[in-house]
């Protein structure tokens, strides 16, 4: 099954973060994820409010997770922790 990774995210430092985006773009890539929504426009409905909102999808939640844990991913997300408040989720899809 197919698997959506789904990061809601409000930026604090905009040079910072934009060097994990360079970066996290690639390895996504690399483990087969591709972007479905990347930053656009969006309703709040319910919970906490982020100015930025991803959606990938990848193979499977393997591949996901392998993505995270990843040298490559990693790297970037050095660049994520203290430019950003984020919270991400891998969820299977039902097709």
């Amino acid at each position: 099954m197919a698997a959506l990774w789904i990061a809601h995210v409000t930026v604090t430092d905009e040079e910072a973060y934009g060097k994990y985006a360079k970066l996290a773009g690639p390895a996504i890539a690399a483990h087969g994820g591709s972007f479905l929504a990347r930053g656009g426009r969006f309703v709040q409905l319910e919970g906490k409010e982020r100015a930025r909102n991803v959606v990938a999808r990848f193979p499977s939640v393997e591949a996901a997770e392998e993505c995270y844990h990843s040298e490559a991913y990693q790297e970037a997300l050095n660049h994520a922790r203290g430019a950003s408040e984020r919270e991400l989720l891998i969820v299977e899809t039902t097709e």
